[in-house]
């Protein structure tokens, strides 16, 4: 492929090998994820098996795209997937941590808020952060120079705003896990709660790395930039696809299902 084509999809020469094999372990958790939502009778995991569908989608899209790759819509299509899927994993941090504040601590509440509210708030902050990186991620798909620009401004605000949320999640979290340990919630439940929380460290510490990735590739995008970030395909394996398998595995190995059993497990 001639990369100084106007229709080049990609600063480099796309490797079709490493877009399968992602492609393959995505799918492997997205069907762990399926078999697991049903078998735990877990409804609200559905979440997570959207996240690791729409990588295992947006890899594949990839991976047609290399075949041909001065074609834009596979490509535009599979990107904007792979860009919007970590948002269904933060939805589950929430709505597994909302669970757990209901579960475990006797007032069910967790800086004075309650839990169903809890969960409902940073679900919508996450709605939020959803539209604006859809948005930045359609108006960044080849309609034109300058509406690729403004796109991808948008979409760096949306991002942005996803890594605020998710420190202002974790002021919740801190102050749960310090609760937790000075033995302010129901003991006798297990401490269960330990290993979720722990899930959600990594998780989140995960998602912060891909989004500081993003936001340094965008960054240098809008400076009309050459650096590795953007003319190197590694980076976008290594920091966005490694990152993100990690995070959506973690879920299958610690799976709420089997800490968040019985009598108020889920919201009534």
């Amino acid at each position: 492929i001639d990369l100084s084509s106007s229709n080049a999809q990609y600063d480099y020469c796309a490797n079709g090998p490493a877009a399968v094999l992602f492609s393959v372990l995505f799918g492997l958790t997205f069907i762990a994820h399926l078999i697991q939502a049903i078998a735990y009778r877990k409804r609200f995991c559905w979440v997570i098996v959207m996240g690791t569908g729409w990588e295992c989608l947006g890899l594949i899209m990839r991976t047609y795209s290399t075949i041909n790759q001065t074609k834009s819509t596979t490509a535009s299509a599979g990107q904007l997937l792979v860009l919007l899927a970590p948002l269904w994993v933060n939805a589950l941090v929430y709505m597994v941590f909302g669970r757990m504040v209901y579960y475990f601590v006797p007032d069910r509440k967790v800086m004075g808020i309650r839990a169903e509210k809890l969960a409902k708030i940073f679900i919508w902050l996450d709605v939020t952060s959803f539209i604006v990186q859809a948005t930045g991620g359609v108006m960044d798909s080849d309609f034109s120079d300058e509406m690729d620009r403004i796109g991808l401004h948008v979409y760096t605000g949306g991002i942005a705003l996803q890594e605020l949320f998710i420190v202002c999640f974790c002021f919740l979290l801190f102050s749960f896990h310090k609760r937790m340990r000075e033995g302010g919630g129901m003991m006798d439940r297990g401490r269960t709660w330990h290993t979720m929380v722990m899930a959600m460290y990594v998780t989140l510490g995960f998602i912060t790395a891909r989004i500081i990735y993003r936001l340094a590739e965008y960054a240098d995008t809008n400076t009309a930039g050459t650096s590795p970030l953007t003319t190197n395909e590694a980076p976008f394996y290594c920091l966005e696809c490694v990152p993100m398998l990690v995070a959506m595995v973690i879920w299958n190995f610690w799976h709420p299902g089997r800490y968040l059993q019985g009598e108020d497990s889920e919201f009534p």
